[in-house]
């Protein structure tokens, strides 16, 4: 079972937010509509998997869309991947800084369980892995995080995961080593059971 089968859905992009007002370029705003429906859904997970929560995933995505809209110029076709990705990275940053200084209440755990419960049961299941998921993944240091949703979730190469993070493909794969062995030990961990199991993942 592929561990992106429970990565979280994400909402609806308002494009509005992140396109140029006052640009009177017709292909620059064909061409940002084109990022955001081929990319929004890379950029708010990524936002998420670095540590951002949910109820904030969608600000910092079109934070990261609204960066894109004023260099859009700068950003070749080919690049546009990596800089949202080192976009959402830096914005995700900022973030938990902010969270971190925010006052800490006890609103959001209110809303989570006023929230209405799937009558399916798959449905239920399906909340329920995406929650353990984002657990493992918020224990996980930062590093080997990063290493691990691109691989294992947005299913890119280690070669196209050097890239993006410029670093050696040797370092890619030492890192995805040590995420992997990361992952199953908090999943053990958060289970309860012994250390016994096999790190098992993707040759």
């Amino acid at each position: 079972m592929s561990v992106r089968e429970f990565a979280p859905p994400c909402p609806p992009v308002h494009l509005e937010a992140a396109a140029p007002s006052n640009s009177g370029r017709e292909a620059a705003r064909n061409r940002l509509r084109g990022i955001v429906d081929r990319h929004y859904d890379f950029i708010w997970r990524t936002v998420r998997y670095l540590g951002v929560p949910d109820a904030s995933a969608e600000d910092a995505a079109q934070q990261v869309l609204c960066v894109l809209a004023r260099r859009l110029d700068d950003v070749a076709p080919e690049a546009e991947v990596s800089f949202l990705f080192a976009t959402a990275r830096r914005v995700a940053s900022e973030a938990r800084r902010a969270e971190r200084r925010r006052p800490q209440s006890g609103v959001a755990d209110v809303e989570t369980l006023a929230a209405p419960i799937p009558n399916a049961e798959d449905l239920l299941d399906e909340r329920r892995a995406r929650d353990v998921l984002g657990q493992v993944l918020d224990s996980m240091p930062v590093d080997l995080r990063i290493v691990f949703v691109l691989f294992e979730i947005e299913e890119l190469t280690l070669r196209e995961v050097a890239t993006m993070l410029d670093i050696p493909l040797g370092t890619v794969g030492s890192r995805l080593r040590r995420a992997r062995g990361s992952f199953q030990g908090i999943v053990r961990r958060l289970q309860g059971g012994p250390g016994n199991g096999s790190h098992g993942g993707r040759p």
